[in-house]
C-alpha cells in the first residue's frame, strides 16, 4: 500500500488521512516507484540500512555529549570539534569503530541477501528504477551547490516574475493569465536589462571558469549564439515580408511583359 495508508493484517488499504495524501501528490509528482503499490508489498523503505562508517558512528555516539559542553555552538561548529576529536582518538579506540562498522557490514550483506531473494524480476527493475532517479536527483542537487559555490550568475527574470515580486500581496487571488495581459512596458524594459546584466555577468564568470580549467561548466558557442525567441520572431516577420515583396515584384514584371 502506499505510505499513509491503513492497513491491518489481511485487510485491504484504507484511505489515507490528508498530510498522507499531500505527501502521496508529492511522491506521485516525483515519479518514486516506491509510493506505488508493488505486487508483493515490497519498497525500498523495506531495503536494508547501509551500516554506518567507524567515523559516523563516532559522531553519533558522542554528538549529544558534544552539545551538552558547546550548548552556543552552531552544527558546524559542533561537527569541527567532534572530527577534531575523532582526529586526536588513539588508533586502538578507533579500532572499536571498525570493527563494529565490519560486524555490520556483515550482517548487512545478509539482509540483503534475504531481500532481494523475495523481490520478483518487476519489483527488482523498479526499485533498480527509483534508485537511478534518486542518484540523479543528488547529482543535480550537488552540481547545483558547486555552481552556486563558484557564484554562478543568476538567470534573468522575466517582465511577469518582476512584476509578480513587486506586487505580490496586491495580485494575490488574481489568475496568472490577467496578470500576464496586464503588464505593463516598465516591466517588460526591466526584463530586457535583466537579460542584458545575465549575459554580461555570465562572460565575466565563464572567463573566470576557463582561468580556472573548468572550462566543462561553459556554455557552448552554439549556445551563446542562440537566438532569442523575440528576435526571431521579428526576423521571420521581416522574412515573410521581404519574400511577400520578391513574389509581388516578379508578378508584376511578369504581366508587364
Amino acid at each position: 500500500c502506499p505510505r499513509g495508508a491503513g492497513r491491518g493484517r489481511g485487510s485491504p488499504c484504507l484511505p489515507p488521512s490528508r498530510p498522507a495524501l499531500a505527501r502521496l501528490s508529492r511522491g506521485a509528482a516525483a515519479g518514486g516507484a516506491a509510493e506505488q503499490c508493488l505486487s508483493r508489498g515490497i519498497s525500498s523503505d523495506q531495503r536494508p540500512k547501509r551500516p554506518l562508517t567507524a567515523y559516523l558512528r563516532f559522531v553519533v555516539e558522542n554528538r549529544s555529549a558534544f552539545r551538552e559542553k558547546n550548548p552556543e555552538a552552531s552544527n558546524l561548529e559542533l561537527i569541527k570539534k567532534i572530527a577534531g576529536a575523532w582526529k586526536e582518538l588513539p588508533a586502538s579506540q578507533k579500532q572499536v569503530y571498525e570493527e563494529a562498522r565490519k560486524t555490520d557490514w556483515k550482517r548487512y550483506g545478509e539482509q540483503m541477501a534475504a531481500y532481494k531473494a523475495q523481490l520478483t524480476p518487476a519489483q527488482t527493475a523498479a526499485l533498480k528504477e527509483e534508485r537511478r532517479k534518486q542518484l540523479a536527483k543528488r547529482r543535480s542537487m550537488r552540481a547545483k551547490r558547486e555552481l552556486n559555490l563558484l557564484g554562478k550568475p543568476k538567470r534573468a527574470r522575466s517582465g511577469f516574475n518582476i512584476f509578480l515580486s513587486e506586487n505580490f500581496q496586491r495580485s494575490e487571488g488574481i489568475s496568472p493569465v490577467v496578470k500576464k495581459s496586464n503588464l505593463d512596458s516598465p516591466y517588460l524594459q526591466l526584463a530586457e536589462d535583466d537579460k542584458v546584466r545575465y549575459e554580461n555577468e555570465m562572460k565575466s564568470w565563464e572567463a573566470k571558469m576557463v582561468e580556472l580549467g573548468r572550462e566543462d561548466l561553459v556554455r557552448s558557442r552554439k549556445q551563446r549564439l542562440k537566438k532569442k525567441p523575440a528576435e526571431t520572431a521579428k526576423q521571420a516577420e521581416t522574412a515573410k515580408a521581404s519574400s511577400g515583396g520578391n513574389k509581388a515584384k516578379l508578378k508584376l514584371k511578369k504581366s508587364e511583359e
